[in-house]
């Protein structure tokens, strides 16, 4: 297996909170893959993981909002197709599967690599190595699955690109057709919160951020050719709360109070 540089590390900060949550806090999420994987991972990552609870399950709470999102578009549309962008080390596929779905992983090639030696490929999802930015992962997908409806998850991606190329990708994305797209995201408020304590937190305090959405539907004006908006939600909306600590509760409900990182999602 690639032994992964600091900027790579970047891709475990999911993992150890999808840990965390199966351990401690099933009733947001339950990853038994997850689980399976905590003793392959770095051992020292596990040891001098200084999170606290809220960083924690602010991972958490991304990955159990993706299920939901990805649960309610295949009861919506059973022929859909799942496409990951920037997957890192996810494994919603193992949550979320429900036995016929195609699904697809892309990431950077160096990020595939790694991942396929942690969780190699499984019967019907497809890793593709390749630049989220870039056509080639969606004429491919496109013209293996060609008129299924297509739902493009991104989650922490969006966040270090800047806005025009972030544009830029969802209006690619729009012309090859039938295709919906969730991510999650933070407004002005959230982006100035997260670059002061989340990143901090999680070890990448110069880590640099970009992109925020206000509204919604001002972005999707800005995509253009009649893109809609499907949902815009707090963050933490459906996730409980119940037995979590005081500050925990507290951060939960100021986030969402002020709509401070919310999910989007749109058809194009």
């Amino acid at each position: 297996m690639q032994k992964l540089g600091v900027v790579e590390d970047t891709l475990f900060v999911p993992m150890l909170g999808r840990i965390y949550a199966s351990e401690y806090c099933p009733q947001i999420l339950y990853d038994k893959k997850a689980l399976e994987l905590k003793n392959k991972l770095p051992s020292d990552l596990i040891e001098q993981n200084k999170q606290n609870q809220y960083t924690l399950l602010a991972s958490a709470s991304r990955s159990a909002n993706m299920d939901r999102f990805i649960q309610s578009f295949l009861e919506r549309r059973p022929d859909g197709v799942i496409v990951q962008l920037g997957c890192g080390l996810e494994t919603t596929y193992y949550r979320c599967d429900n036995g016929k779905t195609c699904w697809y992983a892309v990431d950077l090639p160096h990020v595939i690599e790694y991942r396929r030696g942690l969780l190699p490929e499984p019967e019907r999802e497809f890793y593709i190595s390749g630049d989220a930015f870039a056509k080639d992962w969606i004429k491919k997908v496109r013209n293996d699955v060609l008129d299924a409806p297509i739902l493009v998850i991104a989650g922490g991606l969006f966040h270090y690109f800047e806005e025009h190329k972030v544009v830029a990708l969802l209006r690619m994305i729009r012309q090859f057709g039938n295709m919906e797209v969730v991510f999650d995201t933070v407004n002005k408020k959230g982006m100035a919160m997260m670059q002061k304590k989340y990143m901090k937190q999680v070890g990448h305090a110069d880590a640099q951020m970009f992109f925020y959405v206000d509204s919604a539907k001002e972005l999707a004006a800005k995509i253009g050719s009649n893109a809609k908006v499907i949902a815009e939600e707090p963050y933490y909306r459906y996730i409980p709360r119940n037995s979590l600590n005081l500050s925990t509760r507290l951060s939960m409900a100021v986030s969402d109070r002020l709509c401070m990182v919310k999910m989007i999602q749109l058809k194009l």
